[in-house]
């Protein structure tokens, strides 16, 4: 998914404020040391058991005290609690279960300029089982959508005193990673400067009980802050300060088809992976700018056998994928019910999608588009999610309320450039693989996954994210466990197997990841210094990314899925290797785009050659 941040905040005044002293040297500043938060829950309240019963030829639903009229047609249920959410279902033949989704709305924090975050509709799975004759139970769990924003004030080296904002979800800090912080009475000022401009806020001190007041952009209104201890700030620090020195463990076998095993046993040398994750749980959050790895897991020949979770996430909570979630479009169109639909990345996208017809900007070259150009982001539509005033731009795709269809939107897009010819960054293609999984297996895409990924994979806990008419969106941004993302690299690593059930051909394995286009200034027609600002180089495959890690004096080839803020599945078949990355720097592309090179180039690998 794509997120561009503004690296300028101005925030208007709460009050008059008077002139600040430099530096904050104040008794009054002092007062101000130490930890806040602020923590919003969004998610809508209904949640819980769901009970669904027959009576007569009618159906009920009910969580709670809301109640649901329901409908049935041909096995397939419906039940909606209005602006709380909604469910929908299939009877098996037997009568036992109900498998369906819950369906979460969007929440009020859609307006966050995060298209990608977890102010979406989501579907997620569950299954209701028969407790009589006529009535079926199972639980509700939304996707969370929470936003916590932490301040940390503290006093430098050089005596000078700083505020750090940091933000979990979003990684909504305010503009810098740090700020000069002052006060004069109840009047607080934040403060940086760079080359070329400056952020700013200005915040008021509340004492009994001491709270800061501050206008907070991404929220668009004031919020308070309040003291927080270490101990209630488990997502602040990379782990709690006071927490024992790690020492490798091997992770745990929980049942959902991992085979663990210690790192040792697999030719990988633990000291260098303990040492790594020392590294990160010792790192300062405040830093300029901070490194934010909520995960880090690595399989090595077959077995799972690093599993490491920080700032307060864990085993079974799933992740924000980002635009690693544009991979699974790739991973489904390799399985079989893509296959027996006759689609392929040689499919042409209008001629699937006929039937929506006819679209705007009619241009020959339209017919032209394969679903292959769609995973390559060389359709040639007017969509780039690096250019703010592109027509197919996803923040503008997403926030526009006229066409509610973003498929439709997409495709009624003006062409830009020839098929095939030149590279643009644009999820608004890949959401269109999408729209041909659902058109050409005529299967809604969560259930397609369901059938064809989740369940095959033993995946845990999952959602998905929805456009506004309920269809499934795949420009990125599904929330997975990092232990289930892992195993689409097992599996791609074991040709296409997982535990024995084959998920996708092996020549699938082998095409999907082949690099088909070559990201540069000229396939870009941006020039150097521009380039440099959106892109990193490398090439594209059908939805993956090839690349390199170099070793010593070696380069060894790459694929990866890859997301905004950190969130990168890495695969390296000369070592049998997968790793698994979740981070939380979001829009900070020179800070997570490292860490495959870093940890798994520089450190990983070489612990493998130590080891053997």
């Amino acid at each position: 998914m794509s997120q561009r941040h503004s690296l300028v905040f101005s925030i208007a005044l709460l009050l008059a404020l008077p002139a600040f002293p430099a530096c904050g040297q104040t008794p009054e500043a002092e007062a101000l040391i130490g930890l806040w938060a602020y923590e919003a829950d969004f998610t809508p309240a209904l949640r819980g058991e769901l009970t669904i019963k027959r009576v007569g030829r009618a159906w009920q639903a009910a969580i709670g005290r809301e109640m649901a009229a329901g409908t049935n047609a041909e096995r397939n249920l419906r039940f909606s609690f209005g602006n709380q959410g909604s469910f929908r279902g299939r009877l098996s033949v037997d009568s036992r279960t109900i498998e369906g989704f819950w369906l979460r709305p969007s929440g009020s924090t859609a307006n966050r300029r995060d298209p990608g975050g977890s102010g979406q509709s989501f579907a997620t799975p569950m299954r209701l089982q028969r407790t009589s004759a006529s009535s079926w139970t199972g639980v509700v769990e939304p996707l969370q959508d929470r936003f916590t924003l932490y301040l940390k004030v503290f006093r430098d080296k050089d005596g000078s005193l700083q505020g750090a904002f940091r933000n979990p979800q979003l990684n909504s800090n305010g503009g810098a990673s740090r700020f000069a912080v002052s006060r004069q009475r109840d009047a607080v000022h934040f403060e940086f400067k760079y080359d070329g401009g400056e952020a700013n806020h200005d915040a008021v001190f509340v004492p009994s009980p001491d709270r800061i007041r501050i206008q907070w952009r991404d929220l668009e209104r004031p919020i308070e802050l309040t003291r927080r201890r270490d101990g209630e700030a488990a997502s602040f620090y990379p782990r709690l300060p006071g927490s024992a020195d790690y020492v490798y463990r091997v992770p745990a076998e929980t049942g959902d088809g991992w085979r663990t095993a210690r790192a040792g046993d697999t030719g990988l040398d633990e000291a260098a992976l303990q040492a790594i994750i020392r590294g990160i749980t010792s790192s300062d959050p405040t830093t300029r700018p901070p490194v934010l790895i909520h995960s880090l897991l690595v399989a090595h020949r077959g077995r799972l056998v690093l599993e490491e979770y920080f700032f307060g996430n864990d085993r079974e909570t799933p992740h924000d994928t980002r635009s690693a979630g544009k991979t699974l479009g790739s991973v489904m169109l390799g399985t079989a019910p893509a296959r027996l639909a006759d689609l392929s990345p040689a499919s042409r996208i209008y001629q699937v999608m006929k039937a929506k017809g006819p679209f705007a900007n009619p241009d020959p070259r339209k017919a032209m588009i394969t679903l292959g150009h769609l995973m390559t982001h060389t359709s040639g539509l007017a969509c780039d999610d690096n250019d703010e005033k592109s027509p197919g731009n996803e923040e503008r795709m997403q926030s526009q309320t006229a066409q509610p269809d973003w498929w439709r939107y997409t495709l009624d897009l003006p062409m830009a450039h020839d098929p095939g010819t030149r590279y643009a960054y644009c999820s608004a293609n890949s959401n269109l693989v999408g729209a041909a999984l659902t058109t050409a297996t005529r299967t809604w895409l969560p259930e397609l996954f369901r059938r064809q990924v989740a369940e095959p994979l033993q995946f845990g806990p999952w959602h998905w994210n929805l456009m506004p008419t309920g269809e499934g969106y795949l420009g990125g941004g599904a929330f997975l466990r990092p232990r289930d993302l892992l195993k689409l690299g097992q599996t791609f690593l074991d040709g296409g197997v997982w535990n024995g059930r084959r998920i996708v051909p092996a020549d699938w394995v082998k095409q999907s990841t082949l690099p088909r286009m070559e990201i540069t200034p000229e396939t870009t027609g941006l020039s150097q210094e521009d380039f440099g600002n959106f892109y990193g180089g490398g090439k594209d495959a059908w939805a993956w990314h090839p690349g390199e890690l170099k070793v010593g004096a070696r380069n060894y080839p790459t694929y990866a899925a890859t997301g905004n803020g950190g969130q990168v599945l890495l695969v390296v078949p000369d070592f049998d290797l997968a790793v698994v990355f979740n981070g939380g720097n979001y829009g900070q592309g020179g800070v997570w785009g490292r860490w495959g090179q870093q940890i798994v180039g520089d450190r990983i690998i070489p612990a493998i050659a130590i080891a053997n």
